[in-house]
């Protein structure tokens, strides 16, 4: 599964506005997020959709971020994740 490439970065565009608009992350390139200095999302494209790979705890763990009820559930881990 590779990174996701500029193409999809923009049909991903609405889940990296709301990844923006959150307090703590900073994108140092265009879809990968860091936490302080460490990394904490970013996405991938595969014929399957596009998936997010978010840092909980010690480990990514990867979302399908393909439908609206995916994209919530991402970004509820997210919250969840920012609040530990």
């Amino acid at each position: 599964m590779k990174h996701a490439g500029d193409k999809a970065l923009d049909a991903l565009e609405q889940i990296l506005a709301r990844l923006r608009g959150l307090e703590g992350l900073r994108e140092r390139k265009r879809g990968v997020f860091y936490r302080k200095s460490a990394a904490f999302a970013h996405f991938h494209e595969d014929p399957a959709g596009f998936f997010a790979d978010l840092k909980c705890g010690k480990d990514f763990v990867r979302f399908p971020v393909n439908t609206p009820g995916e994209i919530e559930a991402f970004m509820r881990e997210v919250r969840r994740a920012l609040a530990s």
